[in-house]
């Protein structure tokens, strides 16, 4: 009979099972949940149990008994599970169910050399008893099952060889909150400790991956997203690629320009040779992306940008999908393709796009970015000169291949490049935005290096941040959120290391922060308004008007206390330029919410004492640290009301908010019959977000006659993306009558997926 089992416990001693034990337990993490029975759980486990088991293989069993039965009709089982994992990383962490106290953990972290050592010079004994006074470890059982696994795999420090964990969820909270207010006046700055650490540790505010793991250890770099744009020279492909190196292993993901580098054939060093084109290099960026494994954390991963006119574009649009052989093939990165009016106008009037190789057209490059019209006017007149290569093809078949291949790999992704520079908070004749990064929310200005030490490089770096919008009482909780996160972000620039001097030059000038949202669907849901039928889009402009001017507000207060960003005289705000005046009017047509915030005594204050940050926000995946949070992910809905979640740490369920109140509320992905809603509210976000969104376009071929999606349809939504004004897209999702299932392999936020 099992209670004979003699079992090992965990200091290697052998006792008979203890049946009672473990009710107790189960008990206790059933305590206050509804539709859970502990009695299931524990006969699913026992039946598992084999002589001389390891207890913690026992407490692994409870907890992943409790994960099976996580379902729409029993979604409390994800807090059962959670409590059950809770108990048993405590235990591993500490070898007891109390946590110790926190001085003395940070001291013996830090004689580990496992927390950064400034954490004992900067805060003294006196005010650690007060943090741990104020420390709610009971907090520790609001997260869901997916959430624990997460912070297990991926933000508790701990030893990723042995597997040996030496931290909690709170003690990681407290730590991070302490790190980022540190060089705050001692007489301010543990009021600042705790707010951030209430607003975190309380689900209103996410931290994206690279911040939870990140700080509060030895290593610097918490910057979400990289920006890095290469010449048209062997030195500036190396720079770049070495560039990518050293931010791919310190956690961040990597957007790549390469829209530079010339076509193949061109001529070299007066025809002495010809270019071998731009597939080798992009070859020699996906291995310097995948070199690394940005400590355990993730996987490296990028996305590299050109424009539709490059002269081989056709070969490069087809990189990443599975015909063709590896010598023509770049697949393990993904890519972003720039377009602009011009581009769309060719299309709409049924003409031809004539590609280029962007060295022999001088001055259409640059002119892409910071100047329409005169990109337009170089644009033909490169066309009418007969002395350049040039090849011209229709610009409905090459929008096709753009379109066929988007929507075969699901991971070519769309830059508007003329939203991303007239709708920017960059002065684009000083500081043109030409590219994006790795989940298409970030658009920041570049400059190429010639070197990794070259100072008139600028590698653009974006920390994020997202408020959560499900937890939110109302819109006026977002003015002391907006504080804390800009402080908080703002602060962290200064923490952080530089590897690289064209990123500390970039990041000091600009202090470029990017604040999303995450748990929309739900927001929406419990607003009760949909998606699809128009019925949320006054309810959005609110939300992100409130949002921006909040930010706005925050940084330029900060601007007050410690002086604008140094490079603030680059940005349109020093021009008294808002978001609201350069948004596409075309969102007054299904949006005429009228502005709600004192956006002219903004202007003036804005224009008296600056900004701290060049930019305050950008909407991100949140696709990580929405199962912290146990919110829906950024502005996306859910695909069911239990998302199942692949990651390299295993399968997760997760079960959308307030589900067995608000599941008739909510609009499920594959239910909203067309993309056109959801790109209208993406244009309403877009009139305040100053960066970008990373916004996905869906389809699901069911609905379509032989189960095609129509090419028609596929060019209207990219043409509607645009009239609203979208700067970006990210997926095509393609629903394939699979079980859903989102992985969390590759951008995180933090994402970067958030």
């Amino acid at each position: 009979m099992q209670q004979d089992l003699m079992v090992t416990k965990r200091d290697g001693r052998r006792e008979q099972l203890d049946l009672e034990k473990i009710h107790r337990v189960v008990i206790w993490a059933a305590e206050g949940l509804d539709a859970v029975s502990p009695s299931e759980v524990e006969l699913k486990a026992h039946l598992q149990f084999f002589e001389g088991m390891k207890t913690s293989d026992i407490h692994e069993t409870l907890i992943k008994s409790s994960a099976d039965l996580i379902s729409e009709h029993a979604p409390d089982y994800q807090y059962l599970a959670a409590r059950l994992a809770i108990f048993h990383l405590r235990k591993r962490a500490f070898d007891t169910f109390e946590p110790p106290h926190l001085f003395s953990h940070v001291s013996s972290m830090v004689a580990d050399k496992r927390y950064d050592e400034h954490l004992l010079a900067d805060y003294s004994e006196a005010e650690w008893n007060e943090l741990n006074e104020y420390l709610d470890h009971s907090r520790d059982m609001d997260f869901s099952y997916a959430a624990v696994k997460q912070l297990e795999g991926k933000y508790l420090v701990q030893n990723r060889v042995t597997g040996e964990v030496y931290e909690s969820p709170q003690i990681l909270y407290m730590l991070v909150s302490a790190c980022l207010f540190s060089a705050y006046k001692k007489e301010d700055r543990l009021s600042y400790v705790k707010r951030f650490y209430d607003a975190c540790s309380q689900f209103k505010l996410s931290l994206p991956t690279p911040i939870m793991a990140g700080v509060r250890t030895p290593t610097r770099q918490f910057s979400s997203c990289v920006l890095i744009e290469c010449g048209d020279s062997l030195d500036s492909i190396n720079a770049t690629a070495s560039s990518i190196v050293k931010y791919v292993s310190q956690r961040a993901g990597i957007g790549i320009n390469a829209g530079r580098i010339r076509a193949i054939g061109s001529p070299i060093r007066n025809g002495e040779a010809f270019h071998t084109g731009c597939i080798p290099f992009y070859k020699h960026f996906q291995t310097a992306v995948k070199s690394c494994s940005q400590g355990g954390v993730r996987g490296g991963a990028a996305t590299l940008f050109y424009p539709l006119w490059h002269l081989e574009v056709e070969s490069l649009l087809v990189l990443k999908n599975n015909r063709g052989v590896e010598e023509n093939r770049v697949r393990h990165i993904d890519y972003g393709v720039q377009l602009n009016k011009l581009m769309y106008t060719r299309l709409i009037k049924g003409g031809d796009i004539t590609l280029f190789s962007p060295h022999e057209v001088p001055g259409l490059y640059d002119a892409f970015f910071a100047d329409q019209d005169e990109f337009e006017r170089l644009y033909v007149q490169y066309e009418n000169d007969q002395s350049i290569r040039k090849k011209r093809i229709k610009a409905v078949e090459l929008f096709g291949l753009l379109a066929a291949e988007r929507a075969q790999t699901g991971r070519i992704y769309i830059q508007n490049v003329d939203h991303c520079n007239t709708h920017s908070p960059f002065d684009p004749a000083v500081a043109p935005v030409k590219q994006s990064n790795l989940c298409l929310e970030i658009a920041l200005p570049t400059k190429p290096m010639n070197d990794v030490n070259d100072p008139d490089g600028e590698i653009a770096l974006c920390t994020l941040s997202a408020f959560n919008l499900g937890a939110l009482e109302n819109l006026d909780e977002l003015e002391n959120l907006a504080d804390l996160v800009v402080r908080a972000l703002d602060s962290l620039l200064d923490y952080q290391d530089y590897p690289i001097e064209a990123a500390r030059n970039a990041t000091m000038n600009r202090r470029t922060l990017g604040v999303g949202v995450t748990n929309f669907a739900y927001y929406l849901a419990k607003n009760g308004v949909k998606y699809s039928d128009g019925s949320a889009n006054g309810l959005v402009h609110r939300t992100f008007e409130a949002v921006q001017y909040y930010l706005l507000k925050a940084s330029n207060e900060l601007a007050k206390e410690r002086g604008a960003c140094p490079k603030f005289n680059e940005t349109t705000y020093a021009k008294g330029i808002l978001p609201i005046d350069t948004y596409k009017r075309e969102v007054d047509d299904f949006c005429d919410e009228p502005l709600a915030y004192f956006w002219e005594t903004l202007r003036e204050d804005i224009r008296e004492f600056g900004l701290r940050n060049s930019t305050l926000t950008a909407l991100m995946p949140c696709e990580t640290s929405s199962q912290i949070t146990n919110s829906t992910n950024g502005i996306e809905p859910p695909r069911g009301f239990v998302s199942v979640k692949a990651s390299k740490d295993g399968v997760m369920k997760q079960v959308v908010p307030e589900f067995t109140r608000l599941k008739n509320q909510y609009e499920l992905l594959w239910n909203i019959p067309n993309n056109t809603g959801y790109l209208q509210l993406v244009g309403i976000m877009q009139k305040f977000v100053d960066q970008s969104i990373s916004a996905n376009t869906n389809y699901d071929p069911a609905k379509f006659p032989g189960e095609k999606v129509p090419m028609k349809l596929l060019l209207q939504d990219l043409l509607g993306a645009y009239k609203n004004g979208v700067k970006t897209l990210y997926y095509h999702n393609t629903r394939d009558g699979a079980t859903d299932q989102h992985d969390d392999l590759g951008c995180e936020g933090g994402a970067c997926k958030l």
